[in-house]
């Protein structure tokens, strides 16, 4: 459709994913040591000294968004507030097909933070915003920060959450025979939020300097979206069926272990949600103390908002990392 109503914009798109698909990569950054495992996931040390404060990213996508490069890291920003950082990496989807979201935090999450032997501050993104409020239900943690994270799926606008119903229903057999649902899948759902975005953010690539730090970002982060293992098909059908479907969180009807997992916790939170967020709307956001950043899903991690977010973060943290 696009393409019939915008010809000029549609060829100068193709041009950019062209030009993005012949980019030059740089060699991968090796990943940081590792401090602890259980099954296939890892807490890796991402510096810094102090209290633990450990950032769950989530399961889609992967978890280097936190720590892009040098220039843009979260993980970097917290380590110098006092913390020590360690970021969650969830490992192979192989290993981990069985588990749902909740499968999740309570066969990964909960283990690898028992063992710290302190209660640590936890930092979530995205669906690992989530899933560290429902960690911080089941085992001592000083605070939770939240960023972009869902809750109130209910709060999603219909026409999107039917849309992931649909896709869930033409691929649920295929991620059954595969043990996860395709990354390929999940793109084309999230494309599917914003098609003229896409459309448009490839067109603007196209105009870029190859050489200049714009290119170089897009690039990254288009990798990094692109990336990463498939979601396991107990994780997708938990997350479509029963929180998007069903909104059990937002209805406080979500358990793991046959106990109930609430936003209203007993220690401090705070979430930050983004203005222009298409991925994690700010009406989903859990309840409690809120602070908006003027940025969308992913660039108030690694956007120039991210000063806004390091800030609030750095005022909430300052406490626990002491």
């Amino acid at each position: 459709m696009m393409a019939k109503r915008d010809p000029a914009l549609a060829r100068a798109a193709l041009d950019g994913l062209t030009a993005y698909e012949q980019a030059e990569r740089p060699p991968p950054i090796a990943p940081r040591p590792e401090v602890a495992r259980i099954g296939p996931a890892r807490l890796r040390d991402h510096g810094g000294s102090g209290p633990a404060a450990i950032l769950v990213p989530s399961l889609i996508n992967p978890p280097h968004i936190l720590d892009l490069d040098g220039q843009v890291s979260l993980a970097a920003a917290i380590a110098g507030m006092g913390c020590h950082v360690l970021l969650l990496d969830w490992g192979e989807a192989s290993e981990r097909v069985d588990l749902s979201v909740s499968g999740h935090v309570e066969q990964l999450l909960l283990p690898l933070l028992s063992d710290l032997g302190e209660p640590p501050a936890l930092v979530g993104y995205c669906l690992g915003g989530t899933m560290a409020i429902a960690a911080a239900n089941l085992v001592p943690a000083t605070r939770v920060a939240t960023l972009a994270a869902p809750w109130r799926f209910g709060a999603y606008p219909a026409d999107g959450r039917q849309g992931l119903q649909s896709m869930w229903r033409h691929s649920r057999d295929t991620a059954q025979a595969l043990g996860a649902l395709p990354m390929e899948v999940l793109q084309a759902a999230f494309w599917s939020l914003d098609p003229e975005r896409t459309v448009t953010k490839f067109a603007k690539f196209a105009t870029l300097d190859p050489a200049g730090d714009e290119a170089r970002r897009f690039v990254q982060l288009e990798d990094w979206a692109n990336q990463g293992e498939p979601l396991p098909c107990a994780a997708g059908a938990e997350l479509i069926e029963e929180f998007f479907g069903d909104d059990r969180p937002g209805s406080d009807c979500w358990t793991i272990a046959g106990r109930p997992i609430t936003d209203r916790i007993a220690v401090p939170a705070l979430h930050f949600t983004a203005a222009r967020d298409r991925i994690t709307p700010a009406a989903a956001a859990p309840a409690g103390d809120t602070v908006q950043i003027a940025a969308g899903h992913v660039g108030m991690i690694v956007g120039s908002a991210r000063s806004a977010l390091h800030a609030g973060l750095k005022r909430f943290l300052d406490p626990a990392c002491r």
